[in-house]
């Protein structure tokens, strides 16, 4: 473990160093890295989601590193000890839109001096990065890993309206539809998106540790609630059906939610895959920076400002081999209606794969890592293999 400057060491195998790197993209960036002590290995770089960090690789940098790749995994904008971006709710959004992101990840690996990475691989919220990284730079991105959040594609622009104009575009109905449901509800999403949400997170009445156990435990396989399944369509009907950190009580913040399934004493003693001293390091992170840098990514996506920005490429697919790795107990596959399916079908042209692990929720390169360090093995030597045939 090393310390730098006045934060507390990052608690990582010996086999994983924490640095930072300057001038990316107007950011000092932290990142972990692995195989770094020798040069000319191919390079993999890691995307966490929220609410977490590139810590959240910790479990996988070392199998990779092992098997000869140079693995790199920032804090990225927004998060932990990276810095150089706006905490205020009414900061500008701009550098947290999706291109930006991908523009962050591109400056990171070339100021490591790589033309092309093997791999990038994302979860959560870094899943759709690393997609947009593969779709919009496949010359660099030479494969993507998905994990947890599945993409469904670029924004479509109108096609063939010369003659037929298109309907006018109507607000989506279903965030008033499930605020009307006999048991009202929201989508986190949105709710992400207030002004609200960092304060109640950050001032948690059970304190942002227990707050993020619980949000843990929620999303995890150890909540034996978590059974997912295919849903129907995009409808406050269908998306009722989500566990409530997804579609979350009418009257109730994220703390309150999660509160009401917090593990035991005893529950929390056994977790093997995110013990207490881990999740200690996660929480110091967070009472110090807040989580309004990651709740910006939401914002940016249900604000719609910079989908006209996306809309570029509209009709384009992913074209670089990728495959998707999730929990099996992980609701996040089947979150957004349809979106499985159009990734395997449209989205991306050349998908290797699509596994969903067993004994995993939504954390699954955490409560997984050895059966996610081996499909992301199995992956890069068939795109290895590839690439030579």
């Amino acid at each position: 473990m090393s310390t730098i400057g006045n934060l507390p060491p990052v608690p990582l195998p010996s086999s994983i160093r924490s640095r930072f790197v300057e001038g990316i993209n107007g950011l000092r960036m932290h990142v972990l890295e692995a195989g770094f002590e020798s040069k000319g290995r191919p390079c993999v770089l890691l995307l966490h989601g929220f609410p977490e960090l590139a810590f959240s690789w910790r479990k996988v940098m070392p199998a990779l590193a092992e098997a000869g790749y140079h693995v790199i995994a920032p804090d990225q904008r927004g998060y932990g000890r990276t810095t150089g971006w706006d905490s205020g709710y009414d900061g500008n959004l701009h550098p947290f839109r999706l291109a930006n992101l991908v523009r962050d990840a591109l400056g990171l690996v070339w100021a490591f001096g790589y033309r092309s990475v093997a791999a990038v691989v994302g979860h959560d919220f870094g899943s759709p990065v690393a997609a947009w990284c593969a779709l919009i730079r496949g010359d660099v991105f030479r494969s993507a890993v998905l994990m947890s959040a599945p993409f469904a594609g670029p924004p479509q622009l109108a096609f063939a309206t010369a003659d037929a104009p298109p309907k006018p575009n109507r607000d989506d109905p279903v965030h008033r539809e499930l605020a009307a449901l006999p048991r009202p509800r929201k989508h986190y999403h949105w709710y992400y998106s207030t002004r609200e949400a960092n304060a109640d997170m950050l001032q948690a009445p059970q304190g942002v540790h227990d707050f993020l156990r619980a949000y843990f435990h929620h999303k995890s396989a150890d909540w034996k609630d978590n059974r997912p399944y295919r849903l129907q369509s995009w409808s406050a009907g269908e998306l009722a059906k989500l566990p409530t950190y997804y579609v979350m009580d009418l009257a109730k913040n994220m703390p309150q939610t999660v509160a009401d399934e917090m593990p035991s004493v005893a529950e929390i003693a056994a977790n093997r895959w995110l013990p207490d001293v881990e999740l200690a390091f996660y929480s110091a992170e967070y009472e110090r920076t807040g989580f309004q840098g990651g709740l910006q990514w939401y914002r940016c996506g249900t604000s719609d400002r910079f989908t006209a920005e996306l809309e570029t490429w509209s009709g384009r697919s992913i074209d670089v081999p990728s495959c998707f790795i999730s929990g099996k107990q992980d609701w996040g596959t089947y979150q957004r209606p349809g979106a499985f399916e159009a990734m395997q079908t449209s989205a991306c042209s050349r998908m290797l794969g699509c596994h969903l692990v067993e004994g995993a929720g939504h954390w699954v390169q955490q409560e997984q890592p050895d059966q996610v360090s081996r499909l992301l093995l199995q992956f890069l030597r068939s795109t290895a293999a590839h690439a030579v045939g």
